[in-house]
C-alpha cells in the first residue's frame, strides 16, 4: 500500500528523511532534489561472477548542461533512511520527461540508508541544463508486507559507484 502524506510525516519524524523539505511533501510521495552530478569516466562491466563498476568524476558548480545523449549519475540532496516494513519507488517528475530526458533508478530496498543514486539521460536533440536543488524525481513509499530482510549490498550508505 502506498504510504499517504501523514504517515510520510509519521516517519519523517522518526528519521525517514534527512535533509527533509515540507515544499517537497505531496499527498503519496516526497520530491527528491538533485545534489552531486557525475560523468562516467571508465568502462564498466557485468557478469554472472563479477562486476566492474566505471570510475566517475564530480562535476562542479551549481548548473548541469547535458548535451543530447549524455548520460550521466545524479544523486539527492536528502538521504533517506529506510525503515525495514518500508521500500519506495522513484518516478521521474513529468518536468523531466518534457524537457527530453529520463531517469533510471532501482527499488529502494527496506533497511537502505543514505543518498539516492540515479542515471540521467538527455534523450533529445537539444541541450539540458539543469541546476542543483531543482525536484527531479518523486520518492513514494510502499509497505512492505510479510517478511523482509534489511538491505546490506553494496551501496548502503549511498556509494555512487
Amino acid at each position: 500500500m502506498v504510504l499517504g502524506r501523514s504517515r510520510i510525516e509519521e516517519l519523517v519524524g522518526k528519521g525517514l528523511i534527512e535533509g527533509f523539505s515540507e515544499a517537497s511533501l505531496g499527498g503519496s510521495g516526497y520530491d527528491l532534489r538533485l545534489g552531486r552530478v557525475y560523468r562516467l569516466k571508465s568502462d564498466s562491466f557485468l557478469g554472472v561472477e563479477g562486476r566492474k563498476t566505471p570510475e566517475v568524476g564530480e562535476l562542479e558548480g551549481d548548473r548541469f548542461v547535458l548535451k543530447p545523449g549524455e548520460y550521466v549519475l545524479v544523486e539527492t540532496l536528502e538521504k533517506v533512511n529506510m525503515p525495514v516494513d518500508v521500500c519506495a519507488r522513484v518516478l521521474n517528475r513529468s518536468t523531466i520527461f518534457r524537457c527530453g530526458c529520463s531517469l533510471f533508478n532501482a527499488l529502494v530496498d527496506p533497511g537502505f540508508r543514505g543518498t539516492l543514486t540515479f542515471g540521467l539521460k538527455n534523450l533529445s536533440d537539444r541541450e539540458f541544463t539543469v541546476e542543483r536543488g531543482a525536484r527531479i524525481a518523486q520518492i513514494v513509499f510502499e509497505e512492505v508486507e510479510g517478511e523482509t530482510v534489511e538491505y546490506e549490498g553494496k551501496y548502503q550508505g549511498g556509494k555512487v559507484v
